[in-house]
């Protein structure tokens, strides 16, 4: 028995609670002596005297999925089953699976990978930690392309240039660009990447450090970006253990959006947290492996059928061709694709003007590529990306497939555009050099994010006309499709349905889409352009519950979006543009339980949005619409809504609905009261014909 003083394993417990039993005893070796005694015990907790209605109450808990926390008086003790294995042959552990159940690497707080959402994590900021303030740099490159009149959009009041920085704290992707690097970004909590350069946790927070210098230097901070944006993964550089500072080395190249402090964190790859069932440890130096077995008797050693799997490739398939020499007509059918090893720590590019930093890989990477088809197979348990298309890709099919517990994306598309000032990232994309026709049709999609929290079901960027349909996709970390940029355009995303996501993070939903950024491509008008084709969003049935913020979240710039005859239930707003949003016609939709109708930005004459024969179930009575209510050239057109509401009435501009429509604005809209839920499943039905 592990046995250490001020840390609680069953806080927020009492008797009678699943797998607690609760006694008095005298003293903490008391408690200890009973849990010893009983087998089915794994951890105890004992409080003293001090602990008012707790004093003296000695928990034993039989459950195996726990956490620990620092607290003033409590003692804590814990059953150790640990083994170890001298491996030689291997060159790391990664990840461990046993049963085809993954193991936790060693971490604090602990946590169950598969069953804790969110993790478990230190509350961040600044409340447990003070962060090492950013780096500087004095290497920046800066680039504005508004000197050229092809280069530039007149459609909007922002995102009307290309514009990117080099180099400086960009100098951690791969290749060192971003749009968040310039001196001009804009948008929703716009400014210039960076990230903190280490943090020192105060005093208790980590109860068992300070550690050898030697494991502080082995650990990895994983850490939310404030706001849970994207999560940042961080190697040690340095060690101090008589400060208990860690200085960060490789790493923060995770998301797009930087920050000068972190948010919420976890530490791990620590041999000292070794301390709960279900972790393992890798001694790199000396090709030792530690399990905290969740079990009687010796773990399972991979036989008696008995699967014990550590991943070691990243990559399973690789397809790569050229554009003038692709990869053509390849088919897999039915095959499972399981166990590669995570890609975190691995370079991270930006792909283009949105929030989001990738790896270019994945279990199956294709690249130069013409009709590949994967079909009726499974990908499970992939710990990066599950497919990665990049590059020129043509006709690429993921159809009738289970893709499920990725550690990243599900499926990324990812092309390449040039020029001659920025290899690989610049405005240009009209020699084809991307993904264009995918089509991801009638997949299974779940479990999504594992480890990296900028992560979902379906992303793509610098892609044009995909056609995402009759999928199934739930249980994200993140938004459940991202469309990172306005490139190209024409794609389709029908008859899906999508729920369960933002479950770790804030904002965004079921669709997140930015357009921050232009390129030129020949999508539109079959000539290079400036402006990309209009996207359909049709007939698909969203749900916005967890964190999300809207179920089809048009992020700053979005622009040419036709969506139509979807069931949106739970959102914020039920049509949202932003920050030079445009062009956006919401039409035919069911809007269920929603806190408005829409919330828009100013628009120019020629690109306004729509908002018209919609249904919209909402939950207070005030304005069923957010805009600047000027009757101008540049207001959305609004008619023939149906406003409901639990009282039956609702405004628009501050006037009462009725009044509204009468003065001559809004013609054929409505106000009535909420429908019966049979009513509202019968008003879903019919939308999609049933």
């Amino acid at each position: 028995m592990t046995v250490n003083k001020n840390l609680n394993a069953v806080y927020g417990l009492q008797s009678g609670s699943p797998g607690v039993k609760v006694t008095k005893t005298k003293d903490a070796e008391s408690c200890n002596s009973l849990c010893s005694a009983n087998a089915s015990c794994r951890v105890f907790t004992w409080h003293d005297k001090n602990q008012g209605p707790y004093a003296f109450d000695c928990y034993q808990r039989f459950t195996t999925n726990w956490t620990v926390r620092y607290e003033e008086g409590p003692t804590t003790g814990v059953k150790a089953s640990i083994w170890k294995a001298h491996l030689p042959q291997f060159v790391s552990v990664p990840g461990l699976r046993i049963n085809n159940h993954y193991v936790t690497r060693a971490r604090y707080p602990n946590t169950n990978l598969e069953y804790d959402v969110p993790d478990n994590r230190i509350q961040g900021e600044n409340h447990n930690a003070k962060w090492t303030p950013p780096k500087t740099y004095n290497n920046q490159i800066y680039i504005n392309d508004d000197h050229t009149a092809a280069l530039m959009r007149n459609d909007s009041y922002s995102f009307n240039t290309y514009r990117v920085g080099i180099h400086g704290h960009c100098d951690v992707y791969d290749p060192p660009v971003s749009y968040w690097c310039s001196n001009q970004t804009q948008g929703g909590g716009a400014f210039s990447y960076r990230i903190p350069s280490g943090v020192t946790p105060k005093a208790h927070v980590l109860p068992n450090s300070p550690y050898p210098t030697s494991s502080g230097e082995t650990a990895v901070f994983n850490v939310w970006r404030p706001a849970r944006w994207a999560n940042w993964m961080f190697e040690i550089k340095k060690y101090d253990n008589t400060t208990n500072q860690f200085t960060f080395g490789k790493g923060g190249f995770q998301g797009a959006r930087g920050n000068n402090v972190g948010g919420d964190w976890f530490i791990e790859n620590v041999f000292e947290e070794l301390d709960a069932p279900n972790e393992f440890f890798w001694d790199s130096t000396n090709k030792d492996l530690y399990v905290f077995y969740n079990g009687t008797g010796a773990p399972p050693d991979g036989r008696h059928g008995i699967p014990v799997v550590t991943p070691q490739l990243k990559v399973l398939v690789n397809h790569t061709g050229t554009q003038k020499n692709p990869v053509k007509n390849v088919k897999f059918t039915g095959l499972s694709f399981t166990a590669t090893a995570y890609t975190y720590m691995d370079p991270h590019g930006i792909p283009s003007g949105g929030d989001w930093a990738l790896e270019r890989q994945g279990g199956i990477f294709l690249q130069g590529t013409e009709n590949v088809v994967i079909e009726l197979c499974s990908l499970w348990q992939m710990d990066g990306n599950g497919i990665m298309i990049s590059g020129y890709n043509r006709y690429a099919t993921v159809n009738m497939s289970d893709i499920a517990w990725t550690g990243d994306t599900a499926i990324a598309a990812w092309g390449i555009t040039d020029d001659y000032k920025n290899p690989k990232q610049g405005v240009y994309g009209t020699d084809g050099n991307y993904p264009r026709y995918t089509q991801i049709l009638g997949n299974t999609i779940h479990e999504v994010g594992l480890y990296e929290k900028q992560s979902t079901f379906f992303m793509q960027a610098k892609t044009a006309e995909t056609t995402i349909r009759g999928n199934a996709m739930f249980n994200g970390a993140r938004a459940g499709i991202n469309f990172n940029d306005g490139f190209g355009g024409g794609d389709e995303l029908s008859w899906n349905i999508i729920f369960n996501t933002c479950r770790e993070s804030g904002d965004h939903g079921p669709f997140n889409s930015w357009d921050r950024e232009p390129f030129v491509t020949d999508v539109r008008t079959g000539k290079p352009s400036i402006y990309m084709q209009w996207r359909h969003i049709h007939h698909n049935w969203l749900i916005a519950n967890y964190e999300s913020q809207e179920a089809v979240d048009n992020d700053d710039g979005s622009a040419y979006y036709k969506t139509h005859h979807n069931y949106m239930a739970l959102s914020g707003n039920g049509m949202k543009n932003d920050f030079g949003g445009h062009d956006n016609h919401h039409y035919e939709n069911i809007y269920a339980f929603v806190g408005r109708g829409f919330s828009i930005c100013r628009q120019l004459p020629g690109h306004i949005d729509y908002f018209y024969n919609n249904t919209v179930i909402m939950e207070s009575t005030g304005d069923y619409g957010n805009w600047d209510c000027k009757e101008d050239d540049a207001a959305p057109v609004l008619h023939d809504n149906k406003i409901l509401t639990k009282s039956g009435t609702a405004k628009m501009c501050g006037k009462p609905l009725p009044e509204w429509v009468k003065e001559g604005h809004d013609r054929g809209t409505t106000e009535g009261v909420w429908p019966s839920t049979d009513e509202i499943i019968k008003m879903g039905k019919g939308l999609f014909g049933m």
